[in-house]
């Protein structure tokens, strides 16, 4: 059953890869090497790829660097957004050579002439743009107006950039609103969500480390994604970018929105647990990381209430004193030592 009523908006396709509407909500990442060196870029979004990131985003900040693009392209299989800030001509020279979208604020790359020359290309290649409004980098006069940094703020920077796109009747925009303050973050999606139907990139900006920065956005965008806000996401986190689709993806999954993938599930330890589970149990979640199987799996401290507390998963163990219970479905099959059950309980999932 779905719980979660997604919010309706616009389409506008990224590649071969669909925003908006019905569309599945996507997971992005971006690079952090260096856009000029193709070939580090490319093994980066290669292994992006492989921990299921659907969009890539790289930076552009020279001509040289949106020349790589077109090299980058040719090895890839994923869309790739160009991040460019402030000169119109990056984003040209990112379009032609094959960026699939930009990140890009009209309003910061000069008179209308230079957008005009920016969306005419966009429109022939069909290509959408990305505006991006960061709470710290807001156009002064609307700080000022708003007597500091407000979602209102954030909300009001955004339509004006829309606005300046909209007058030139180029209509496939994606909008993000992020601030590193998640219940601004969460105020400034709620009301952009009620004043436009622009499909939302959703993140918080400048998260933190792995361990801070998944608490952090996991707040922000669950919070969001549980009242049917957003389309595609990225969580920003201070680590290898690997992280950062992991993370979106188990949150998807977490909120039911995204399905199939192993589903782990193990409980805290009290004083009945006589095995040594918080080891077996990051032993078997690590064993499970590059397995695309469809099933539950339990790892269940005791015999007390492991089984029938587990009894939705497909298979999984239950704590004995120095040995498991083996269980499929709620059912107990076998015993297990201790110090087999980890690859014991592998090798039936792997059977399965």
């Amino acid at each position: 059953m779905d719980y979660i009523k997604r919010k309706q908006t616009r389409m506008v396709s990224v590649g071969d890869v669909y925003i908006g509407g019905d569309a599945k909500i996507t997971v992005q990442s971006m690079t952090n090497t260096d856009t000029r060196d193709v070939a580090s870029t490319v093994n980066q979004i290669k292994m992006l790829e492989d921990a299921g990131c659907d969009i890539i985003r790289v930076a552009v900040v020279d001509k040289e660097a949106a020349d790589a693009i077109k090299f980058i392209k040719k090895s890839i299989r994923i869309p790739l957004v160009a991040d460019i800030h402030f000169d119109y001509r990056l984003a040209i020279s990112s379009m032609e050579n094959g960026a699939d979208k930009i990140r890009l604020n009209p309003g910061n790359i000069g008179d209308k002439e230079r957008v005009k020359k920016v969306v005419e290309v966009a429109k022939s290649r069909q290509i959408p743009i990305r505006i991006g409004v960061n709470s710290g980098s807001l156009e002064k006069n609307i700080v000022d107006k708003y007597g500091g940094i407000t979602p209102e703020a954030m909300v009001e920077s955004a339509l004006g950039h829309a606005r300046i796109l909209e007058e030139l009747d180029f209509y496939d925009i994606v909008i993000s609103l992020k601030a590193s303050n998640v219940p601004m973050t969460i105020a400034a999606y709620r009301l952009i969500s009620e004043r436009t139907d622009y499909p939302l990139h959703i993140g918080v900006t400048e998260a933190g480390t792995v361990f801070k920065g998944t608490i952090k956005s996991c707040a922000g965008l669950g919070c969001l994604l549980s009242e049917g806000i957003g389309d595609t996401m990225r969580v920003s986190l201070t680590g290898d970018p690997k992280e950062e689709v992991v993370v979106g993806h188990e949150l998807l999954r977490a909120l039911g929105i995204e399905k199939g993938g192993v589903e782990f599930v193990s409980c805290p330890t009290c004083g009945r647990c006589q095995i040594d589970l918080i080891r077996i149990a990051d032993k078997i979640e690590e064993g499970l990381g590059g397995l695309s199987k469809n099933i539950k799996v339990a790892v269940m401290g005791c015999a007390v209430n492991g089984p029938g507390e587990a009894k939705e998963a497909d298979i999984g163990i239950a704590g004995g004193k120095g040995e498991v219970l083996l269980f499929k479905k709620g059912v107990i099959v076998r015993k297990i030592p201790q110090e087999r059950v980890v690859e014991e309980l592998m090798e039936e999932i792997l059977k399965m």
